[in-house]
């Protein structure tokens, strides 16, 4: 199990997988590619997997990320997260409730919530939250429905909590310069890394970019 009290530092290149960009690489290749670019945290996002599929994605990532020192959950599926002892997971507004996955899960484990509000993080760091995704920065085509923050609703929520943030919505290397603004401790990123014919230059270059761009 990773440890918690390096959580802050890990989550400053977190990596949300996303099949859709694959093609003909396997999913493990392409995280492994981004392990070796510099990603710091991994999370396994396949709504569409059934759960055999989903278990058998699971176990394989939490193998390479293990080797690699970095924390791995799993989106929502708190008994997959069991299943094949992976570091935690992370929820939604509509998935378990955090409350519930930490009591399923236990202190150890690492739970992160996906919020939009000031209400909502402090909700969350209550019923146990380790960290919080908040978004979006930009808009993004991998959640064409989630709305944009402002800089001032980002400082906002920082504000109110006192565990780590990480955004999430948008963000490239065009765009990572503007966490700067934002008041958070990592970012969080599907398709500019997932997406690229080249995923660990592609990671490289975001780990340069936020290593400039966020205080350590």
């Amino acid at each position: 199990m990773f440890d918690k009290k390096n959580l802050k530092s890990a989550l400053r290149l977190y990596a949300v997988t996303d099949n859709a960009w694959l093609g003909e690489r396997s999913l493990a290749q392409c995280v492994g590619a981004a392990l070796a670019g510099g990603a710091t945290f991994v999370q396994l996002r396949d709504k569409q997997a059934d759960r055999a599929t989903l278990g058998a994605e699971a176990a394989g990532l939490v193998a390479l990320c293990r080797g690699a020192g970095v924390p791995f959950v799993v989106n929502d599926d708190v008994e997959c997260a069991l299943a094949v002892g992976a570091d935690g997971v992370h929820v939604g507004q509509d998935d378990m409730a955090c409350e519930r996955a930490r009591e399923l899960l236990g202190p150890d484990a690492i739970v992160g919530v996906s919020t939009q509000t000031v209400e909502q993080a402090r909700a969350a760091e209550a019923a146990g939250a380790d960290y919080l995704g908040v978004g979006g920065v930009c808009g993004t085509a991998t959640k064409p429905g989630a709305g944009v923050l402002t800089p001032d609703e980002f400082r906002a929520i920082a504000a109110a909590v006192s565990i780590p943030i990480v955004a999430i919505g948008g963000i490239n290397a065009e765009t990572a310069p503007l966490l700067a603004d934002l008041s958070v401790d990592g970012a969080a990123v599907v398709s500019a890394i997932f997406a690229a014919d080249d995923i660990t230059a592609a990671t490289r270059e975001l780990a340069r970019i936020i290593d400039e761009t966020l205080p350590r």
